[in-house]
């Protein structure tokens, strides 16, 4: 790779290029459990799991899941929140030659049932809560098993106990097997370390389906190989050249089940042998607080949104939270307020940079330095072993120079395969090696790179992922009404929120509230518009699309306008 203006903005110790080892995740699991196999892989409100023993139970989970039919290449879903459970099932999985295939659990049936079927997915590892909706949807798909897990089995014995008493049957969590339907922990028990299949998994085999969103607002399997999640793994270690092995101690509080915590949590903690501190409600704030006090978190990826609720803590504020362990945080998902990020810093300590990344990458391409200069806005520099360039809007080839305008394209060893059973869609995001990400990009002279729009239209509430054309698909079931445009808004606690623009069908009436109720029923609860406005019509095309950007300006000029008065 030629030199690059981004290079010489590098913090000290970071270097151009990486010897990737060819490797697996199973690899680099193992490794970790070999070198530092006393070292803490989990720790869950106080239980802890030591790599030696993760290991252990990830390779009798694996034995098992063999023993159910899983075959090299065969694709295995999940669906849990961070908890230790999360980390069984996802490397007991890779162990048994499969592709792990996470379900985010705020998911409604048509949702599960859309992935799973695209997936093929025929055994399903979940938490006992959400047995009931995969049994609910498991007569539309090819599920075959469903592996359950109780949340309790991995809290401290007095924990679980007090759980079963009081929140276990309320929360959905005491549930009874259907015959064929069977529970991880005798799995685990049942079976020997040396039961394990023996199956042979290359860096080139696939790991993971990631599924985003699609310009069609069809979710899309973004497949990442073993070798693509590995190398991003080293390449944001390498980003924190002062970490140490086997020392740190994660926070994860962002999703598991999203690339992002998946890649930039997950993969990048399991390299460097640490703690890995499960939160499985990323909304609740004290929970995370006591876990970076208690614990002495030291590294602690999130989204714009857990910060901004940390700056604003009572708790906090008052001095009542020793938050000095943290040492660097990256954010990504949304744009990182420079407010947010100079709070932050002044009350752990710690350093917050901003990052960028995608499910096709499979998680992260760039980011600020965590020493070095952090130009508000900026997404930051390339990774090592990553090129980017800024090319034409009108011709997709030609290279632009600084300060234009145009496409962020991205080449580097992190870069997917390709989406799964959509060649369309694989060819035009994968051209000659390089990934078209969709997002309008300028880069400056110092080699730092600047988002300005999304050429997809992609809504980031707090840093999920929502697709505009699904929302309207779901409002206009609703027989009242007669057309919907939706778009991301900006929303001071979220980054973004969504706003639908609904015309009723002559005649019909309907609330805001009402709109927002028949959302909820079929809709994760991030996809639910926070606003709607009712309208006579909707601007178009000449060929009659809506436009979603005029909606938006209008949007904004009339708060503009309200703010004046």
């Amino acid at each position: 790779m030629n030199e690059q203006p981004w290079f010489k903005q590098y913090d000290e110790g970071v270097p151009q290029t990486i010897d990737y080892p060819e490797s697996t995740l199973i690899q680099l699991f193992e490794d970790s459990a070999e070198k530092y196999p006393d070292s803490t892989c989990t720790i869950f409100k106080g239980a802890k799991i030591s790599y030696r023993e993760m290991n252990s139970i990830t390779d009798r989970l694996a034995a098992g899941l063999g023993e159910l039919g899983v075959k090299k290449g065969d694709r295995v879903g999940i669906l849990m929140p961070n908890t230790p459970q999360f980390i069984m099932a996802y490397f007991a999985i890779l162990k048994a030659g499969g592709v792990v295939v996470a379900t985010n659990p705020l998911y409604k049936e048509r949702e599960i049932i859309h992935q799973v079927n695209d997936a093929g997915i025929e055994v399903m590892l979940a938490m006992s809560n959400y047995y009931e909706i995969v049994k609910k949807v498991q007569p539309e798909t090819k599920i075959k098993t469903i592996v359950v897990t109780n949340i309790k089995e991995t809290l401290p014995s007095i924990l679980a106990f007090l759980f079963g008493l009081t929140k276990e049957k309320k929360g959905g969590f005491r549930v009874d097997l259907v015959e064929g339907d069977v529970w991880m922990k005798d799995i685990i028990e049942n079976y020997k370390p040396e039961d394990r299949p023996d199956v042979e998994v290359g860096p080139d085999d696939v790991a993971i389906f990631q599924y985003s969103g699609g310009t069609t607002g069809i979710p899309k399997g973004a497949i990442g190989l073993h070798r693509n999640l590995v190398a991003n793994s080293f390449q944001i270690r390498s980003w924190l050249p002062a970490g140490k092995m086997g020392e740190e101690v994660f926070l994860m509080a962002i999703p598991l089940f999203h690339v992002y915590g998946m890649v930039a949590g997950m993969c990048y903690a399991v390299n460097t042998a640490s703690s890995m501190v499960m939160i499985p409600n990323p909304r609740d704030l004290k929970d995370v607080l006591d876990s970076i006090q208690k614990f002495k978190a030291s590294i602690y990826p999130g989204v714009p949104a857990m910060y901004n609720a940390i700056n604003n803590n009572p708790d906090v504020l008052a001095g009542k939270y020793d938050l000095s362990t943290i040492t660097a945080c990256i954010s990504g998902s949304a744009p990182l307020m420079h407010e947010t990020k100079v709070k932050f810093e002044q009350l752990t300590g710690g350093k917050l940079v901003e990052g960028y990344g995608l499910s096709e990458s499979p998680t992260a391409t760039h980011c600020n330095p965590v020493d070095g200069k952090n130009p508000p806005g900026s997404i930051g520099l390339p990774f090592p072993d990553t090129e980017a360039r800024i090319i034409s809007l009108e011709d997709e080839e030609t290279v632009l120079p600084v300060g234009e305008n145009g496409e962020l394209v991205i080449k580097g060893p992190m870069v997917f395969k390709g989406y799964h059973n959509m060649p369309t869609e694989t060819k035009n995001a994968l051209r000659d090696g390089w990934l078209y990400t969709g997002d309008i990009a300028h880069m400056d002279e110092e080699g730092y790179f600047y988002i300005i729009d999304r050429k997809k239209e992609l809504i980031k509430p707090s840093g999920y992922q929502v697709w505009p054309r699904e929302v309207e698909e779901v409002i206009t079931e609703n027989p009242k009404v007669l057309e919907v445009g939706v778009a991301g808004i900006p929303d001071p606690n979220r980054g973004e929120t969504v706003k639908a623009w609904v015309v009723l069908k002559e005649g019909e009436s309907a609330t805001e509230d009402e709109i927002v109720a028949w959302c909820k029923e079929r809709m994760a609860p991030f996809k639910v518009p926070t606003q709607v406005e009712f309208r006579d019509e909707l601007p178009k095309t000449t060929v009659g699309k809506i436009l979603r950007r005029v909606l938006v300006d209008e949007h904004m000029q009339g708060e503009e306008q309200a703010a004046e008065k």
